[in-house]
């Protein structure tokens, strides 16, 4: 983790997207929709739906309008279809890109995440270019200074496939992507909140970027992220600074 620091990284790119709220917004409406659509409206029985309900009301998202995309979803409502798709690209220097969408025009979705990565000196790749840089699965992130030893305690009674402290010492709890609900359950439970934690796509290696390079990726990975159609933005690179 030499000369970038993990939770800066993080924490930039959380608040860069927590500053598009309205974008927030949205995303959170489409996530609850069709989690509540692939599983029904029972939260208890639903993990994607609690965990799409959570991130919610992280972002203070009104009660009515988690209420009213559950019903769309379940189809007490009516309201737009959305599709999941997962587009793979390069960025700046080799970097890679996977974007995921939801969207009730595919057409139009794949014309403007080829054009973000176009105008911004990427390229969109075909399916497979990237995904093996990436390993999918449930990623918390905790603070530097959390005790290490107590937290380590309470992932593996809850389950967890790894404890990563990294040189900036934030600390990563990592999980298989379907245990992910229960295990972040059980460690909030356990007194312990991560300041971000989600099903992810984690690069296996990372490249790190600084200078013109990093600021150019920073603009591409914007470009995409403001798409009304892209809900997450995953990459390899890394930046020295933030």
């Amino acid at each position: 983790m030499a000369g970038h620091s993990k939770w800066a990284n993080i924490q930039h790119r959380k608040g860069r997207q927590d500053a598009k709220r309205g974008k927030v917004f949205t995303k959170l409406i489409k996530e609850i929709t069709v989690a509540a659509k692939m599983g029904g409206g029972d939260i208890s029985a639903n993990p994607r739906l609690r965990l799409a309900v959570e991130k919610a009301k992280a972002q203070s998202l009104p009660k009515d309008n988690m209420e009213n995309a559950i019903k769309r979803g379940t189809g007490q409502l009516e309201g737009v279809s959305y599709e999941e798709l997962r587009y793979e690209g390069y960025g700046i220097g080799g970097a890679a890109v996977m974007v995921d969408c939801l969207t009730d025009n595919k057409i139009r979705t794949v014309a403007e995440v080829r054009h973000a990565f176009s105008k911004n000196g990427g390229n969109l790749g075909t399916d497979g270019s990237v995904a093996f840089m990436f390993k999918h699965c449930g990623q918390m992130l905790f603070a530097p200074g959390t005790d290490e030893a107590k937290l380590m305690d309470a992932a593996i009674e809850a389950g967890a496939d790894d404890v990563v402290t990294n040189d900036d010492g934030s600390i990563e709890v990592l999980t298989s992507a379907n245990d992910f609900p229960l295990i972040h359950e059980a460690i909030t439970k356990a007194g312990f909140r991560p300041e971000f934690g989600e099903v992810v796509m984690k690069p296996l290696n990372e490249a790190e970027l600084a200078g013109d390079d990093a600021l150019k990726m920073q603009k591409l990975l914007d470009a995409l992220e403001s798409l009304d159609d892209v809900q997450d933005v995953y990459t390899t690179a890394v930046f020295d600074e933030v």
